[in-house]
């Protein structure tokens, strides 16, 4: 007589459950994510991409208004003074004209501020500057019409100092 070795059923082996924990671990973590992101706002993405993408040609026009005027920006912050002096010139010249500077968080627009700077006689400006969070920050410096614009970013507190200059490539790219 032959006999039959007893075969345990599938669920009492343990192959079949250790194959079934990579797809059941796959299923919890795909579940994790959607929690997360339907819970969580994304504070980097922007609303609006089509506004956004259509407003990009003002901008590049903006920037070749700086450099045909030959902008140049510096400025320094006195974190003791809680203030941002510095100048803003134009072909060489210090500009009169009052303007705004936007520091933009990298990653957390609530931190974003808007400075209005005034220049003084001797074309020195100097703007009130609250306690700056150690950042790479998006600096925009614009003309009171939003004619022009000086753009670059700055890493506080390892630069003290700020230099933004138009770029002359968007000049020449003006006079073709």
């Amino acid at each position: 007589m032959i006999s039959h070795p007893t075969v345990r059923p599938w669920y009492k082996q343990r192959w079949p459950w250790f194959l079934m924990l990579g797809p059941a671990l796959v299923l919890v973590a795909g579940g994790y994510t959607g929690y997360l992101a339907t819970t969580r706002q994304d504070a980097v993405v922007v609303d609006d991409y089509y506004k956004k993408g259509k407003a990009i040609n003002q901008d590049l026009r903006r920037d070749r208004a700086a450099a045909s005027m030959e902008l140049a920006f510096g400025a320094r912050h006195d974190a003791a003074a809680g203030t941002l002096t510095g100048t803003l010139t134009g072909k060489g010249k210090p500009l009169a004209t009052p303007f705004r500077i936007r520091l933009a968080h990298s990653t957390l627009p609530q931190k974003d501020m808007v400075l209005e700077a005034v220049p003084g006689p001797g074309g020195r400006f100097s703007a009130r500057l609250p306690v700056l969070e150690q950042a790479r920050w998006r600096v925009v410096v614009e003309g009171p019409a939003n004619d022009w614009r000086l753009a670059g970013s700055w890493q506080w507190p390892q630069e003290q100092e700020l230099a933004l200059r138009a770029d002359p490539v968007e000049r020449a790219a003006e006079a073709k």
